[in-house]
């Protein structure tokens, strides 16, 4: 079985993170998978940017849970990658979901749940019925650093593969795991490399691989999957060792 190329919030490498302009060449590339990472507004909206802030990806300031929808969308997600890429906006749920749908996208789709670091309460029961009614082409996986919120996105939707991102400190994963309430662990390749004992023992898709070396050590070691700003490198490295 091949190990899964994941496109770390679209193909971040060559394009503005989270923006359709990056899910499309995600697409494009052929990766078999799409991370990214969803959010609440002010007004209860579900959008897609990484941080809790808006400073770091937009021309604005603030967190993402002050603005409105609409305030939102009157900044540019991706001026600051590129002037190319100025009109691009910060997507909603709604609009990649549509993308993927229109591109009969078929891989699969992972949502992180942003809920480490503010809570937003409801967040977990508006992704699950944003789902519940809807005919989707994808495979959907949930991820989360946050435990509860896989509890709670399990007793939702417990026929969705659920998946613990943690950077160091993989407790929480091993005790969801007994519980049965997740399938995978998404840890970053610094654990990976600290914890070469227990790599046969489960399924991985580590974070972020990028540099040639390490991607090799994955495809070598045969993991679930790889969450990659760079699909076409992934791909390219992963023929030479997988096939495919």
């Amino acid at each position: 079985m091949l190990t899964q190329v994941i496109a770390h919030r679209g193909s971040k490498g060559v394009r503005p993170e989270n923006t359709l302009a990056a899910f499309k060449k995600a697409i494009e590339e052929g990766a078999d998978g799409i991370e990214t990472d969803v959010h609440l507004s002010k007004d209860g909206e579900m959008v897609i940017i990484h941080d809790e802030t808006v400073d770091r990806t937009t021309n604005g300031t603030g967190r993402v849970f002050d603005h409105t929808l609409a305030e939102l969308k009157q900044l540019s997600a991706g001026g600051s990658f590129s002037g190319r890429y100025q009109n691009e906006k910060i997507p909603t749920l709604q609009e990649v979901v549509d993308l993927l749908i229109a591109e009969r996208y078929t891989g699969i789709f992972n949502l992180e749940l942003k809920t480490d670091k503010f809570k937003y309460p409801g967040i977990e029961e508006k992704v699950f019925s944003f789902f519940r009614d809807l005919d989707y082409p994808f495979e959907l996986v949930y991820s989360s650093f946050n435990p509860e919120t896989l509890v709670t996105m399990h007793t939702l939707q417990p026929d969705v593969e659920m998946a613990s991102l943690f950077k160091f400190n993989a407790k929480a994963a091993r005790k969801l795991t007994h519980r049965k309430v997740i399938q995978n662990w998404h840890p970053s390749m610094a654990w990976v490399r600290g914890h070469r004992f227990l790599l046969g023992k489960r399924r991985l898709r580590p974070w972020t691989i990028n540099v040639e070396s390490d991607l090799r050590f994955c495809f070598q070691k045969g993991f679930l999957g790889v969450i990659t700003d760079y699909p076409t490198r992934a791909l390219q490295v992963r023929a030479t060792i997988q096939g495919g």
